[in-house]
Formats: structure tokens, sequence, C-alpha cells
């Protein structure tokens, strides 16, 4: 059977962050990487930006817009599906705000080459313009996701930049619901993990520039993300009581000699 051929696309989700997302998706272009850009119920200004943009590029940029806002996790939906239906394997997914190192992008994708069924994810390495609480943050959630998925899951759970196998990806999201705004990087990643998609994480310079525009809301996106360990949590208790009542109960069964 002929192997797929290795068919990466860039997927930038963007909300209200237009003039950050040209950036991007420039320096994507210049990778030759097609780009599905999708606006995610943006403000009609920056609606207006991105369909610039877009049309700006050509048959470079496909432009996927949903009308009303849905987190982060509703645009990758969005994408992956684009990505998918165009007959891209692979999506290296960045966030709109320019915070990450484009040129960490070739690097990504020649481990998604090698190893076409992996979860490639960025592990950040920060300057001194990232805020104490955001890395005090990824490393508690990542410790729990550690615990989660018993060490086979990313070094950081919470990195915007990342290459999506599509087929894999498209059968987990097909099998259990994904959370949608901020925890969604998270459990997808854990979601990946349990499925038995290997992890391969690489690292990737990440830089907060001056006014830059951030959606991440301390106190709402904490409880859910909180939430979001608590029900891995749940769901890794009532798993393993599955697994113990299912050898209790082989124990149990009598076993009758076949004459």
């Amino acid at each position: 059977m002929k192997p797929l051929e290795f068919r990466p696309c860039a997927l930038v989700p963007s909300y209200n962050h237009a003039q950050a997302a040209h950036v991007v998706v420039k320096r994507l272009i210049s990778l030759n990487l097609p780009v599905v850009l999708v606006d995610d119920g943006s403000r009609p200004d920056d609606a207006r930006m991105l369909q610039e943009i877009a049309r700006g590029f050509g048959d470079k940029v496909v432009l996927v817009r949903r009308p009303v806002n849905g987190g982060k996790g509703a645009a990758c939906l969005s994408g992956f599906a684009e990505a998918h239906a165009r007959g891209y394997t692979h999506a290296l997914q960045v966030d709109a705000d320019a915070q990450h190192d484009i040129n960490a992008a070739p690097g990504f994708l020649e481990a998604a080459r090698a190893q076409p069924g992996a979860l490639i994810c960025g592990c950040p390495r920060y300057d001194d313009s990232a805020p104490a609480a955001r890395r005090w943050g990824h490393k508690v959630t990542n410790f729990w996701v550690c615990i989660n998925t018993l060490g086979k899951g990313p070094a950081d759970s919470l990195c915007g930049f990342r290459v999506y196998p599509l087929a894999e990806t498209l059968e987990v999201l097909a099998h259990c619901r994904i959370g949608l705004r901020m925890d969604f990087d998270l459990d997808i990643a854990v979601r990946l993990a349990w499925a038995g998609v290997a992890v391969v994480n690489r690292p990737v310079r990440v830089t907060y520039p001056p006014g830059g525009v951030s959606h991440f809301k301390g106190l709402r996106d904490n409880a859910v993300i909180s939430l979001t360990h608590a029900r891995h949590c749940t769901l890794m208790i009532l798993d393993a009581l599955h697994i113990l009542r299912h050898h209790r109960l082989q124990r149990r069964t009598p076993t009758h000699a076949q004459s």
C-alpha cells in the first residue's frame, strides 16, 4: 500500500489579532507553507483586515470565517476540517499573536515528516518579557498533564505552536468532546496521548511583544483549566475502576475443562 504523501499546511486561528496575524501569515508564506486562516468571529475591522490578508496572498491563504466567536478550540476544529478537506495531512498550528518564533517551523515539520503519526509539541523557551504568572501557570498545568498521561504527554501542554497529524486528530475528535476555549490545547494533547499518539517535544522561542493583545482571562480561564484537570483525573479513576472490576470478574468466572 502506497504511503500517504506528506502535505502540511499552517493553521492560524485569529480573534481580533489581525495586525499580528498578518505578520505571522506573511512569515509562514515565506516558508512556502499554505495557510488556513480562521476568523473566529472577530470584530468588523479585524474581520475586514483578515479578508484583505487572504485576498492579498491569493491562493496561498484560505480564509475560514466563523460568524460567532467560539474560542480557540472551535476555531482549530474548523481549521482541521478545512485542511483535511483540502487534502493536507498535517497542520502546523500557530497562534496569531506573533509570540512564537516562526523560524522553528521547518524543524517541527521535519520532525512530523519523520514521525507522521506523532503530535509535535512546542516547548517554550521564554525570554525576559514573559510574565512570571504565565510561567508558573504552565508549570502547574504541565504537572497535572504529566500525571494524567503517565508521563507520555507533552512537556508543555499550553503552547500554541504544534504540528497535528490530521487523520489521528480527527479520529479522536470524532469520539470525544474537547474543550473549545483556553482548555483546548491541554485537553486535545491529553486525549491524543490517551489514544496512543506519540508526542515529540521541540523547543520554540516565545516572546511577549509590547502592547500585545491577550485573550486570557485569569480567573475564568484558570477555573476552566482546573475543571479540565479534574475531569481528566476523574476519567482516569473511572477507567482504573473499570479495569479492576473486569479483572475481579475474570477471577470469579469458573473455568470448565474441555473434554
